[in-house]
């Protein structure tokens, strides 16, 4: 499937931006309605390497995403893998341009690229559709916590986070 992709522009240097795309462990803040529960892979949630996995609604099993690629405050490439026993990749990226001033545009991309075929099968009947507007909520739910300045509560590993 895919890819899918959302767009918004948000009144803030792209650093500030960067800075919250980029750790895993304040994703929630802006994705819980759609990757929950959300659980961190390593202790640092920041930087190549810095994982996390995820469930969705209609999809089955766990998503792991792990972050591949970075070039700050520019771009953020994650890949992993999810559907039945991890054998479909999966992929996510976020590019941030500035747009004069203090203004950034953020686009996100979320794609899967089954190779089993029954993955392949169901791909077929994946609603993009639904993947697009989620990802636009949650562009929007970002948009809004780092325009408030609202500092975000990063989510902790194994549950500390939680009471």
């Amino acid at each position: 499937m895919g890819p899918v992709s959302a767009e918004i522009t948000i009144d803030a240097p792209r650093e500030r931006v960067f800075e919250i795309v980029s750790d895993l462990a304040k994703r929630p803040s802006f994705c819980d309605h759609f990757q929950d529960p959300f659980r961190l892979q390593r202790i640092d949630p920041t930087g190549i390497g810095a994982a996390a996995r995820y469930q969705l609604p209609h999809f089955p099993g766990w998503v792991e995403t792990v972050i591949d690629e970075i070039e700050a405050p520019y771009l953020l490439i994650e890949r992993g893998k999810g559907s039945r026993f991890d054998r479909m990749a999966i992929g996510t990226a976020w590019e941030l341009v500035p747009n004069g001033g203090t203004m950034t545009d953020v686009t996100v991309s979320f794609w899967t690229d089954p190779s089993h075929p029954v993955d392949k099968l169901k791909s077929k009947f994946h609603r993009s559709g639904w993947y697009e507007r989620q990802w636009d909520r949650a562009l929007k739910r970002l948009r809004d916590l780092v325009e408030s300045g609202v500092e975000v509560e990063p989510l902790q590993v194994a549950g500390a986070s939680h009471p």
